[in-house]
């Protein structure tokens, strides 16, 4: 199986996963291509991503360490579509095939759309974040600005198309790929196997390895999703998602810093409620 043919392979096994039925609900598993280059978020002690003026730079940065030629990125640069939107507003994609989406500023969450008016958030993306939304078929995925944000939307057939001419971009996809599919695994387990305060604290651990910034000996963790996003995307209740960050709070773990922040006091603490391999962490 040549690198093409593996890619194609990644991405419709990431996007054809099965839902989970949890507490009977209806739980989809994360499909995203995530994190094109871990090692290039620059991060500020507000929480937000430092990136380039110029998406398309961004973009090229964040695959090909060193930047992308030329008249790669003018090839690039004339398959996209930018998109401004506001905090709540969705982004207005291609339906009919499958986008890649790459966000250059701010925060999304990533919505399934089944019948009689049901709806499941999947994921979670921040800047840096590319993201997969699979065609309308059996349920129709949207993404939702959790904040002011930038994107660049692609076709995903023109993007492979592009990666089969340049093998660095192809193996960037495959990387991205590859987290992908750890990612589904570990939220899979977390909604058919953990219980409620594993759930919130696997959460916690996950967003932390994403976004948290150093204070100190202590991590800032932004949440720009509601406590009602967290509840849904992790299967449980809003009320339950309170609670358990209540609790985190009086066990000195955690400290509120409005509703959209919290500090990490204990990372060690917070990793053993999370129902891991002792030697996962």
């Amino acid at each position: 199986m040549n690198f093409l043919l593996a890619l194609q392979w990644l991405h419709f096994a990431a996007n054809g996963l099965a839902a989970f039925r949890v507490g009977g609900l209806g739980i989809a598993a994360s499909l995203s291509l995530i994190h094109v280059n871990a090692a290039l978020q620059a991060r500020s002690h507000s929480g937000a991503m430092l990136s380039t003026t110029d998406p398309i730079a961004h973009f090229g940065a964040c695959l090909v360490p060193g930047g992308l030629d030329r008249s790669l990125v003018m090839q690039l640069s004339a398959a996209s579509r930018m998109l401004s939107l506001h905090r709540e507003e969705m982004a207005r994609v291609d339906e009919t095939c499958d986008q890649l989406v790459f966000l250059h500023q701010g925060a999304t969450k990533l919505v399934a759309h089944a019948s009689h008016d049901r709806e499941q958030i999947v994921a979670f993306h921040f800047a840096d974040d590319l993201v997969s939304v699979p065609a309308k078929t059996s349920h129709e995925y949207c993404l939702v600005a959790l904040r002011a944000t930038t994107l660049l939307t692609f076709s995903y057939d023109k993007v492979i198309e592009l990666s089969a001419e340049h093998p660095a971009i192809l193996r960037a996809l495959l990387e991205a790929s590859r987290t992908s599919l750890g990612r589904c695994r570990e939220k899979s387990i977390a909604l058919g196997r953990k219980s409620a305060p594993e759930r919130v604290a696997s959460f916690l651990v996950a967003l932390s390895r994403r976004t948290a910034v150093e204070d100190g000996d202590k991590l800032l963790l932004p949440l720009p999703m509601s406590r009602r996003d967290i509840a849904d995307s992790m299967g449980i209740t809003i009320e339950t998602v309170s609670r358990q960050l209540t609790i985190l709070r009086e066990r000195n773990v955690i400290e509120s810093l409005g509703r959209s922040q919290i500090r990490i006091l204990d990372l060690p603490a917070l990793e053993g409620n999370a129902g891991f391999l002792s030697a996962a962490h």
